[in-house]
């Protein structure tokens, strides 16, 4: 028998012998899932990478959960339709908040360009207690596609390919992201540090 949700009823949570705040404690580590969000080229990953490599030389277990990366295996089963890209969001936020819960930053660069999926992705965390921070890479979709670094927006401007976020399907601009930064103001270095300053607070 399949519940609502999807789950099956034959299926029950297995708790471990530690509570997250003991793992925590004998880890020296506080997890958290920090979603950048932003058009194709506007350099989430790239700022996301830059932020998991200041974390580790700090000593901080932080992980990049790239959305290419994971539509190389957990997600590849997805297109990008609405309901596919909704699925894609629903798995990598239970994904991002397992490793948070375990005491690592979860770095999720991810378009994820509907509202209600990242609000999804936010009360799979708040449901369990998890910092949940938003950062939204509002870098112009001018800009995006001079960089145009994997040649989408040409090819959905030539007709190649559809679904393209910006160009004709459309990007939902967050209403309450914890963060909001552009590269095309800001170095690599500039955006990461502001993110680590989120982080901190």
């Amino acid at each position: 028998m399949t519940a609502p949700s999807g789950r099956s009823d034959d299926v029950t949570w297995h708790a471990g012998e530690l509570s997250r705040e003991q793992r925590w404690s004998r880890l020296d580590a506080r997890g958290a899932t920090v979603w950048f969000t932003g058009l194709s080229g506007s350099g989430k990953s790239t700022v996301a990478a830059a932020v998991e490599s200041r974390l580790v030389e700090q000593g901080t277990s932080a992980y990049l959960l790239d959305g290419d990366n994971l539509r190389h295996g957990l997600n590849g089963n997805l297109g990008f339709s609405a309901e596919d890209r909704d699925e894609n969001v629903r798995r990598t936020s239970e994904v991002a908040a397992l490793f948070a819960d375990a005491g690592v930053v979860a770095l999720v660069s991810l378009v994820s360009p509907y509202r209600v999926g990242r609000r999804t992705a936010r009360q799979i965390h708040v449901a369990r207690g998890l910092p949940f921070l938003e950062v939204w890479v509002n870098t112009p979709l001018e800009e995006c596609e001079r960089r145009d670094p994997k040649g989408l927006y040409k090819r959905a401007r030539s007709g190649e390919i559809t679904g393209m976020t910006g160009v004709d399907d459309p990007y939902e601009d967050p209403e309450a992201a914890e963060l909001t930064l552009s590269t095309s103001e800001l170095s690599v270095d500039q955006a990461a540090e502001a993110v680590l300053a989120l982080l901190s607070d």
